[in-house]
């Protein structure tokens, strides 16, 4: 199991969460970009290292009533990918997505965006744009790779260390 200073750790790497101290120790993260009025990403991180991640918007996981995920097992390849997807299912709205083409064979994921400008800690900038059925990953005019699902390119943004850019 992680420490509570490793998920903290973690979650800091995430420029779009505000961390804030609440009682007894311990501290939530919220997400202020949220397109829902949800915006508690990381609840209750105990020093013990018990916490939640919201998933209320995630299909795959197993929540509470609240559509939280208890995070006292995971690991940190795990842990990121469920923070970094919760991001994503808050940022904009089911209906705001790409929507579903005559011919398509798999609809975007429902926690899917349109994609938009990502950086890394460095300041490089990728693009991420959906056409043509696939998820498309551009540096300046140069296709750098292409994915089936929103899914995978945001896993393998997050993997080269990119997040969303805000604003």
């Amino acid at each position: 199991m992680l420490t509570f200073e490793q998920k903290l750790e973690v979650f800091k790497s995430f420029p779009e969460l505000e961390q804030r101290n609440v009682s007894l120790g311990r501290v939530n993260f919220h997400y202020e970009g949220s397109a829902y009025d949800k915006k508690t990403v990381v609840y209750h991180l105990h020093p013990n290292g018990n916490g939640y991640v919201y998933a209320g918007h995630l299909d795959g996981y197993e929540t509470d009533d609240k559509g939280f995920v208890n995070i006292r097992e995971m690991a940190v390849p795990e842990l990121r990918r469920l923070v970094r997807e919760s991001i994503d299912a808050l940022s904009v709205r089911e209906e705001e997505g790409p929507s579903s083409r005559p011919g398509t064979t798999e609809a975007p994921a429902r926690n899917a965006f349109p994609g938009g400008v990502w950086t890394n800690a460095k300041g490089e900038k990728l693009t991420l744009k959906y056409e043509d059925d696939l998820w498309y990953i551009y540096s300046g005019l140069s296709l750098e790779m292409a994915f089936e699902t929103r899914e995978e390119a945001g896993e393998y943004l997050a993997e080269e260390g990119f997040s969303p850019s805000k604003g």
